[in-house]
């Protein structure tokens, strides 16, 4: 039986009031927050980065499809992977049904990854997916935007991610975490392979042909957009983690 706190109704509605003004200064302070990320420097971007689409090779410009903004999912799916990254396919079951009303918005969301087209549209049709994603196999672009390091770097036991330096050094053998080494596994690499990849989100701007970086976050940063947790902050037990619980769609047994 769980211990909790029950009462009467009154007694509810009393602590929910209180609840609300927190809620409400959240809410405030998530406006500001917005308004400081729209206010950020734009960065024109005079790399010249190509891609592999269903459409044929593009340009970054032309990953707006005629819209003004551009968001990229930074979706963990490497070179080597078999699978993509079971976190980034839980977010990405999220967003999908939200494409098409950004991209009446003047959004476009395209994901990007560095596993050649095939692999991507082959996981995509297994997963029901419709948004665009492409390639950025032979690009920069993952570099540049620090999603993807090179073995050498890890190596090294320094990276940068998320705006500074990370100690990454592997964890001894027999000492790997289970969880990191099921999401390895779950991608068909080991952890060292699986881990050159990291999730992230950029923003883009196209001005007068011209396109500017105005965002970028990474980590935690992708909560807002990982659908499942709003629904479970609002549930009775909370996020309620005991470890990774979350699966691919198509891999929880059938109830």
């Amino acid at each position: 039986m769980m211990d909790h706190k029950t009462g009467t109704r009154e007694e509810w509605l009393a602590a929910r009031l209180e609840l609300l003004k927190a809620e409400k200064e959240l809410t405030r302070r998530s406006d500001e927050v917005a308004r400081q990320r729209q206010a950020l420097p734009w960065v024109r971007v005079d790399k010249e980065y190509r891609f592999d689409t269903e459409d044929g090779p593009a340009t970054l410009a032309d990953l707006f499809r005629g819209n003004s903004q551009l968001l990229v999912y930074h979706f963990m799916f490497g070179p080597d992977y078999t699978a993509g990254c079971p976190s980034c396919s839980a977010i990405a079951d999220g967003f999908n049904g939200s494409v098409v009303h950004l991209a009446n918005h003047g959004v476009t969301l395209h994901a990007v990854s560095q596993a050649p087209l095939p692999k991507l549209q082959a996981y995509r049709q297994r997963m029901g997916w419709t948004f665009p994603w492409a390639s950025s196999a032979g690009s920069d672009f993952n570099y540049d935007f620090r999603v993807t390091h090179s073995a050498e770097e890890w190596r090294s036991g320094s990276v940068e991610y998320n705006f500074r330096q990370m100690d990454v050094r592997p964890p001894a053998s027999g000492q790997e975490h289970p969880d990191l080494l099921a999401l390895a596994a779950g991608v068909g690499t080991d952890w060292s392979t699986y881990r050159q990849q990291g999730p992230g989100l950029s923003a883009f701007i196209l001005v007068d042909g011209v396109v500017h970086h105005t965002y970028s976050t990474y980590e935690r940063g992708v909560d807002a957009i990982w659908g499942m947790y709003p629904w479970l902050d609002r549930a009775p037990l909370g996020r309620n983690e005991t470890g990774m619980w979350w699966r691919r769609k198509d891999e929880y047994a059938r109830h």
